[in-house]
């Protein structure tokens, strides 16, 4: 490829292949749109897929953490201990029952949960701990799982970006009391559309999740809960079994996107690259997540979409620092690393079908930028860092 030439790459894409389309087309003509056979076949394949007794779908990863939260029966009198490195449901959905958020900074190698700092934080007033697999990459569950044991406080995973990701050699979303997925469109298993899914081993947890979503809904004409309109869509799931059977294919093909990833960035200083699959922590990379240092990451970005290449940042402004908990008094200098993590991590595309050239593209391309210093006294490009920023914020 002439080495002028502008590839367009996207962050992300969600495969839809034939077999995808054949399996939404034949819901959506042959079963009950809501509540048809494909979501509980969904939620049968998924459980056993996990090794979890129970699955249950719902409209989203979001619900799927509030319905979660109101099992573990969550008020204003508890904490929930959760990393602030991570999207706002997380620990928004915690709010409507007015609990107070406590947040633990990460350790900076893996972008998850510190089981030092989790452990420093936990009261009695702790109802649950909340690690998130963050980019795909699994917590420390062993280390959490003691805490959870010694102190009594249920696990709650957040899974929404690490469906098939293995902690040694046990995958995420079986550890806790309960776990969330999320099927949103760039997920490593898409409905194509928003849904969500709880898992458990606890069948009284499971029966509530199943009321809380269909109204309250005990029986045909029978409701013994405030419940909610949050069921899955047949079509929706009719995708998700297509999906869920091509996962350990498609994350196989992810790692092998970052091992080229690696090679080339591996080599450049200023680049620190995602932390590896390793004996203990089986990655799937949901996101390919470089750190550059601060003054340079929004060059960068603005960089690499001059050369047709799409990136974000997940996510710029850690959730103690958002102006939705305001009112828990966090400051600037609470999370450090949490922090130094905020400013410096740049998402650039990683998708199933992205093309070896295209990786190897957006490799150089990122050598180029380092290599070729572009970013000094390049007055165009920092205006375009600017814009480029403000965009994403």
């Amino acid at each position: 490829m002439n080495s002028d030439q502008i590839m367009k790459i996207p962050l992300s894409k969600p495969v839809i292949n034939d077999e995808v389309v054949e399996a939404a087309l034949n819901a959506l003509q042959n079963e009950k749109l809501v509540l048809g056979e494909s979501v509980f076949k969904f939620e049968e394949e998924f459980a056993r897929y996990l090794g979890v007794k129970f699955a249950i779908s719902v409209n989203s990863g979001g619900t799927a953490l509030l319905f979660a939260f109101l099992t573990l029966g969550l008020n204003k009198t508890y904490e929930i201990i959760a990393p602030s490195a991570t999207f706002v449901s997380t620990v928004s959905s915690a709010l409507f029952f007015k609990a107070k958020p406590i947040f633990a900074d990460i350790d900076i190698s893996t972008y998850s949960i510190d089981p030092l700092d989790v452990e420093k934080k936990v009261t009695e007033k702790t109802k649950v701990i909340v690690p998130v697999h963050l980019y795909g990459y699994p917590a420390k569950m062993d280390k959490l799982m003691t805490i959870s044991e010694e102190k009594k406080v249920p696990i709650l995973e957040d899974c929404a970006q690490a469906h098939g990701a293995e902690y040694k050699g046990k995958k995420v979303g079986t550890f806790g009391k309960i776990a969330i997925f999320s099927f949103y469109s760039t997920k490593n298993v898409t409905v194509c559309g928003d849904g969500g899914m709880v898992v458990t081993n606890d069948e009284e947890v499971a029966e509530f999740v199943k009321k809380l979503r269909d109204n309250g809904r005990k029986s045909k004409n029978t409701f013994d809960t405030v419940g909610f309109t949050a069921r899955l869509n047949t079509v929706n799931a009719a995708i998700g079994r297509v999906q869920l059977r091509y996962l350990d294919k498609w994350n196989e093909k992810r790692r092998k996107i970052a091992s080229i990833y690696d090679k080339i960035l591996g080599t450049l200083d200023e680049v620190v690259i995602p932390p590896n699959p390793s004996m203990d922590a089986n990655t799937v990379h949901h996101l390919y997540v470089i750190r550059v240092s601060e003054c340079k990451r929004n060059l960068l970005g603005a960089w690499l979409k001059r050369n047709g290449i799409e990136t974000a940042i997940h996510y710029p402004i850690p959730l103690h620092l958002q102006p939705l908990f305001a009112r828990f008094k966090y400051k600037e200098g609470d999370l450090p690393f949490t922090e130094e993590w905020a400013k410096t991590v740049l998402s650039i595309p990683m998708f199933v079908e992205m093309t070896e050239d295209q990786v190897k593209y957006v490799g150089e391309k990122i050598c180029e930028f380092f290599d070729k210093k572009v970013y000094e006294n390049n007055k165009e490009l920092e205006v375009d860092a600017e814009v480029w920023i403000k965009h994403l914020m």
